[in-house]
């Protein structure tokens, strides 16, 4: 199972992802903000396509080092809701959770890029061990979500040591994994690993992708061996300008997944992450592409639409409503836009 990951601007070059007279450019960037492309997303670029959706997610660019006063190191305050290393209890029945710090690629918008990567240690045991007495502790935690860092990225030993540990931490529910690793290093996806995530505990497996095209024939088997195991599978993605900032590629997205049964959950606006303002679109473009999807496409297809509160208030909806008061009853909108009358309550049925 060997790969090749490109993590500097000299390897990026050489492989002709990236012109030389960019090298400065791209020295200083990485300088930054950990850089890594595996030759599986590689292999899913359009050289010749300045404007490649899947190349702008993971090739490092100058704009990045242009930060906006409004960007944050921590933008949705992880720090503020963490009791104990490498947790997060920001909701009441659910925890992150966060072994480790390293990804197998490292997008380009990443709302933890200043967290991440090469030099960013994992838990020691001591630690790890405090996260899970933390758990233990807390009966109200329904919910482990395992992310990072992304945690296919432990070894399958480590992994089905995690996974045991949660699983006989009676009040935990749920273990649900974010990864990218289907998609950027599919080939990680082994029989042992799909194996290590065997629990009597309900496991689900969140999937990011952002584009149709990352669907590539390796990542469809991965996904595969995912669901062959009987592992159900959620969707998350981000609305990146440049990259799914229109109603055809979303559709195009949501659809690749439902047909990999993937049931699309979220679609992220884009946190105020330092140096990624060129990735941002308005609020009022991403209600707009959502109601588009609307009608348009199958219930399937559609994640909810949400923002993060920068500070670390919580996760809201943020979709488009469809739905007023009138003076007596309701306006609804159907998904073409026209307002149809709603009526209240009877009287007699209240009564």
């Amino acid at each position: 199972m060997a790969h090749d990951t490109m993590r500097s601007g000299g390897e990026l070059i050489a492989a002709g992802l990236l012109s030389p007279e960019r090298q400065s450019e791209i020295d200083a960037v990485a300088s930054r903000y950990a850089v890594a492309v595996t030759d599986d997303i590689a292999a899913l670029m359009d050289r010749d396509d300045p404007n490649d959706p899947v190349a702008r997610q993971y090739l490092p660019s100058a704009a990045e080092l242009d930060a906006a006063p409004e960007e944050r190191a921590d933008p949705i305050g992880d720090a503020r809701r963490s009791p104990v290393k490498g947790v997060v209890h920001r909701y009441p029945d659910r925890v992150l959770l966060t072994p480790l710090h390293a990804c197998a690629v490292y997008c380009r918008f990443c709302f933890r890029r200043e967290a991440v990567g090469p030099g960013k240690a994992a838990l020691t045991p001591d630690e790890f061990r405090d996260a899970l007495d933390y758990i233990r502790a807390h009966a109200e935690i329904w919910e482990v979500i395992l992310t990072g860092g992304d945690p296919l990225m432990l070894s399958p030993r480590r992994l089905k040591e995690l996974i045991a540990a949660l699983s006989a931490i009676e009040h935990v529910a749920v273990v649900r994994i974010h990864t990218r690793v289907p998609m950027a290093a599919p080939r990680r996806v082994t029989a042992k690993m799909v194996a290590a995530l065997a629990t009597e505990k309900a496991l689900w497996v969140s999937i990011h992708a952002n584009h149709a095209n990352e669907f590539g024939a390796d990542q469809r088997a991965a996904l595969a061996r995912l669901t062959g195991a009987g592992i159900p599978l959620v969707g998350q993605s981000v609305l990146l300008r440049g990259v799914n900032d229109d109603a055809a590629a979303l559709e195009k997205l949501f659809r690749a997944m439902v047909a990999h049964r993937i049931k699309p959950y979220y679609l992220h606006h884009p946190d105020l992450a330092r140096g990624t303002g060129h990735f941002r679109v308005g609020l009022d473009e991403g209600q707009g592409l959502m109601r588009r999807l609307r009608g348009h496409v199958s219930g399937l297809c559609q994640p909810g639409y949400v923002l993060d509160i920068p500070g670390g208030y919580g996760k809201v909806p943020v979709g488009p409503g469809y739905v007023r008061r009138a003076e007596r009853g309701w306006v609804v909108e159907d998904p073409s836009g026209v307002a149809h009358d709603y009526p209240p309550p009877s009287r007699d049925v209240l009564e």
